[in-house]
């Protein structure tokens, strides 16, 4: 009888505090759109057949909760189109500026949800003409922490 090892291709697995993917979260409509970005092409991220899940943008001035929720299902939405761990966000609004404590809920439901802010860039700060969630995903993989960096 031969025995034989698998091995992982780099040896063993992957470091479990380096940063996952970075995604860009459009909440500037009434559904949310999610995107990943890689050498500066950005493609929407669509639910998986058979696990569609509606993602409504709740009110800027909405519960934590309702925020949360939200983050959550884009998290899982993107992880199960990325096939990896998404750990930090661009995330898209409709206003121009949102106040400060709109601004710290949304960060604070996202944090608990797992995704760290990178930005919380208004739909009009972005390029004319502009598919909001792609230019945020492209914002996303520039701001993203490189895995050598470690996490933020």
């Amino acid at each position: 009888m031969k025995l034989f090892q698998i091995e992982e291709p780099d040896g063993g697995p992957a470091n479990p505090d380096a940063p996952g993917a970075a995604i860009g979260i459009d909440a500037s409509g009434a559904e949310v759109e999610i995107a990943m970005s890689v050498g500066g092409n950005a493609v929407l991220l669509p639910d998986r057949e058979g696990f569609e899940q509606s993602l409504t943008v709740p009110p800027l001035d909405g519960a934590i909760a309702e925020w949360q929720a939200l983050f959550e299902g884009a998290r899982l939405r993107a992880e199960r189109a990325l096939v990896r761990p998404v750990t930090h966000a661009v995330i898209v609004l409709a206003c121009t500026t949102p106040n400060a404590a709109a601004a710290a809920t949304i960060t604070e439901a996202a944090e608990q949800a797992g995704l760290r802010v990178l930005s919380l860039p208004a739909v009009t700060d972005l390029a004319a003409g502009t598919v909001p969630a792609r230019a945020a995903a492209m914002l996303a993989e520039d701001l993203a922490p490189r895995p050598e960096e470690g996490p933020l």
